[in-house]
């Protein structure tokens, strides 16, 4: 059984897909939900679900042990972004070498990189006036937004669209793909 480690810091709308879509699965499940936000949505998720919850806090993650002994702990195959904001440190990405997947609601290498997430990625592509966004899934390196691209799926921006209307888009590609995708990977990992 390999088991995954889904990082997130906010509703956990990719979190709950990820959790939903693995339940029945043979060899994969979802053993963790690592969160840096007391008040995120993801923990009463994490709690209906009975998934255990390892709260991580600034110090430890990024000047300590990067928590890598609690994960290496609880078994942690593979860790999956799912809308968590802190940069991962070296520490926890050398312990998980091409075994960290991050989702980035735009088509990497445009619309990444430090502050680039959410509202801010939607707004910027829609007031540079593209003509299409999507999803990029990519491993995770020490830079934002940066590691190899794993897969990517767009969807046309119109003249009409917000912010708002934008993110609607690309969520949905998020939940149509980012499931799969991360079991392909595991799947690959397996093989290696």
């Amino acid at each position: 059984m390999k088991q995954l480690a889904i990082f997130s810091s906010g509703a956990g709308s990719n979190t709950a897909r990820i959790i939903d879509y693995f339940r029945q699965h043979p060899v994969i499940r979802v053993g963790l939900i690592v969160c840096n936000n007391p008040g995120a949505g993801v923990l009463t998720i994490a709690e209906k679900e009975k998934i255990p919850v390892l709260l991580v806090e600034k110090e430890n993650f990024f000047r300590g042990s990067a928590y890598v002994g609690e994960l290496k702990e609880r078994k942690i195959d593979f860790i999956v972004l799912a809308g968590f904001l802190w940069k991962i440190p070296a520490a926890l990405i050398q312990a998980y070498s091409r075994r960290i997947i991050n989702i980035h609601p735009a088509l990497l290498p445009k619309y990444g990189g430090k502050g680039m997430y959410g509202r801010y990625v939607h707004a910027a592509v829609v007031g540079a006036g593209e003509k299409e966004s999507g999803i990029t899934i990519h491993y995770v390196d020490e830079l934002y937004d940066h590691g190899q691209a794993i897969f990517q799926a767009q969807v046309a921006v119109t003249a009409d669209d917000t912010p708002e209307t934008l993110a609607a888009k690309v969520q949905q590609l998020e939940h149509a793909h980012f499931p799969r995708v991360i079991e392909e990977v595991v799947n690959l990992s397996n093989h290696r």
